[in-house]
């Protein structure tokens, strides 16, 4: 499953009609560079910990099971992904950062839920104890 192409169809969706002349390789292109590893392309995993690392491990949670998500909010996008990296993003794709940054806050609960299966990336890692311990290296 390509994760990228995932991301940036919601990304789209999410943008709806704000979106204008923006097209999917250039969303792809800039998704990569702000959520994606070296190899720009995303990885769950580390994504997740991204959030839990940042103290919001409930949230995260919330994505990975099968209860209703929790709401990500734009200070919790830019704290976590970074302000400059955020702004960065928004200008590639000629966007206000408020609305790249209500699109990311709207699209990475959805794309987190849609692709851990009924938790299964949550016990994938060993559950919330797995999630913190992954994020404790991932900050090390």
């Amino acid at each position: 499953m390509d994760l990228l192409k995932v991301a940036t169809d919601l990304f789209l969706s999410k943008l709806g009609s704000s979106a204008g002349g923006i097209n999917s390789e250039q969303v792809s292109s800039a998704l990569g560079s702000l959520l994606g590893g070296a190899d720009g392309q995303i990885d769950l995993s580390d994504l997740i910990s991204k959030f839990s690392g940042g103290g919001l491990a409930s949230l995260a949670q919330s994505w990975l099971g099968d209860g209703e998500n929790s709401s990500l909010s734009v200070d919790q996008v830019l704290a976590m992904l970074g302000q400059s990296e955020v702004q960065e993003f928004s200008a590639s794709l000629g966007l206000e950062e408020q609305q790249a940054s209500s699109a990311l806050s709207d699209m990475i609960p959805e794309l987190i839920d849609n692709n851990s299966s009924a938790g299964g990336l949550l016990e994938a890692v060993g559950g919330v104890s797995g999630l913190a311990g992954l994020a404790s290296k991932f900050f090390r």
